[in-house]
């Protein structure tokens, strides 16, 4: 068993309030949770209106198969243009 787990701090800069912020990262997990099978939260930064720990994981076979999903992930949020990302850590773990 393969568990891969990445983090992914984003930059909101048009947010002025925590709702406004909550929006945004509201529709960041809702789209990357229909197009992706995994597990993804806020899991940081929750009272800063600007800043937001997202983070997430997958469980697999293959360790490769973890890196890259993780990795497309990163990208698709990125890709996204309604927050800036300001850093990204990816892990893989074998059990």
């Amino acid at each position: 068993m393969v568990v891969g787990v990445g983090t992914i701090e984003l930059m909101i800069h048009n947010s002025s309030s925590l709702k406004a912020k909550r929006q945004v990262v509201k529709s960041i997990l809702g789209r990357v949770r229909s197009k992706y099978d995994l597990s993804i939260a806020e899991v940081g930064d929750q009272d800063k209106w600007q800043r937001c720990t997202l983070g997430f994981a997958v469980v697999t076979n293959d360790g490769g198969h973890a890196h890259t999903m993780l990795e497309s992930i990163t990208h698709y949020v990125e890709n996204l243009y309604l927050a800036e990302v300001i850093d990204c850590h990816i892990e893989i773990v074998h059990y």
